[in-house]
């Protein structure tokens, strides 16, 4: 019986390593291809930029500034606030004021359609829309010029949602190096690598959709379903025979400061998000860091059925090919990214038993919870 647990436990490591490489080697032969410029369309449809702002964050200048001149020939940009004293709105006025060139409005107000403040504050700017083609981009994300162009580019045959994760740029201390590890060389290379075989799934940060798809499909309410709207546009777009499709390369998000509780905070609540979405993903989610592996390998080497060297070796393979994929990348990597990288995985079996002690989390001030019934199968 020993034999047989330690051989399970090999077969643990070995797989648990093969798929860690085979993750970041699609990732990264995406990210080469992605340097090459995609085909565009001859006709290239107005779109309505949508960005729902909530409080005021350090960083708002330069992420919602970076709205305006966007390199594209027809576009508008509609700014959506919940209450007319939030603080962020006097940046925005003074955003608007400097970039008259843009056509951007701000709208006030929040139709109560779902029980996700989100989308409430995005519904009156959806209804507002110039446009069928509708991107919403959360506050946080900084839009490269050819934002727009690159979700245009990745609408191909089947589409129903273009999405991207975001990468985490410029952290500043440990903890906002620790939210960089798990937003680049984590999430952001499985839901890559899931994108490379067929797999794609929709992350909130940026939703680009035709009106018609999403209206089809109940409009924003029926994104209200789920706890989380990127959860139900997945399944929506599914259920509807089409495709999520990520593009190319992610958009980055600039950190700056992170706090412990921050980054625990943020990883518990998308944790219980991937749980009550996706129940059947998210449980062997807790073996995906290295910690697992590890542990596993060293009861074998215990055993005596390994060299002890194989420990360091493990760790250098696995360790080595994340900062290898993050280098290449152009993401943040360093010895202090390194470190950072170890305490995200001493954190994943952490937040991953906690996630399964509620239902509920708070986000910028709302307590939001699943629906009291089971979540719709993958």
């Amino acid at each position: 019986m020993q034999d047989l647990i330690l051989i399970v436990l090999a077969v643990f490591c070995a797989a648990a390593l093969a798929l860690h490489l085979a993750s970041a080697v699609l990732v990264a032969a995406r990210l080469r291809r992605a340097k090459v410029a995609p085909a565009m369309p001859r006709v290239l449809p107005q779109i309505t930029l949508l960005r729902p702002v909530c409080g005021l964050d350090p960083l708002d200048a330069e992420t919602l500034g970076s709205s305006f001149g966007l390199d594209y020939p027809t576009y508008e940009v509609i700014f959506c606030a919940a209450s007319a004293d939030d603080p962020v709105v006097p940046l925005i006025h003074r955003l608007i004021a400097a970039h008259s060139g843009t056509r951007a409005r701000l709208m006030i107000g929040e139709d109560r359609i779902t029980t996700n403040p989100k989308l409430n504050n995005l519904a009156k700017g959806w209804a507002a829309a110039r446009s069928d083609w509708i991107v919403m981009a959360d506050s946080n994300l900084l839009l490269p010029p050819d934002y727009l162009r690159t979700l245009v580019a990745a609408w191909t045959p089947g589409t129903g949602l273009v999405s991207s994760p975001p990468v985490g740029i410029r952290p500043q201390g440990l903890w906002g190096a620790v939210e960089c590890a798990f937003l680049n060389a984590y999430q952001a290379r499985w839901q890559l690598a899931a994108d490379q075989v067929g797999l794609g799934f929709a992350q909130g940060k940026t939703l680009f959709w035709n009106r018609k798809i999403l209206d089809y499909a109940g409009g924003l309410a029926a994104l209200g379903a789920e706890i989380a709207e990127d959860v139900n546009a997945t399944k929506l777009v599914r259920a509807a025979g089409l495709n999520v499709r990520l593009t190319p390369q992610p958009f980055a998000q600039p950190i700056g400061q992170r706090s412990f509780a921050e980054v625990w905070g943020r990883q518990l609540r998308w944790a219980r998000v991937r749980r009550l979405g996706f129940p059947a993903l998210f449980v062997p989610e807790v073996l995906t860091g290295a910690l697992a592996p590890m542990a596993a390998l060293t009861a074998v080497v215990a055993a005596g059925a390994a060299p002890l060297a194989s420990l360091p070796a493990y760790a250098l393979v696995w360790y080595g090919t994340e900062a290898a994929l993050a280098r290449g990348a152009g993401w943040p990597m360093g010895p202090r990214d390194l470190a950072a990288a170890l305490l995200r995985d001493l954190m994943v079996p952490a937040v991953w038993t906690w996630a399964w002690a509620g239902r509920d989390f708070v986000w910028r001030g709302n307590t939001m919870a699943a629906p009291a019934r089971p979540a719709t199968p993958v």
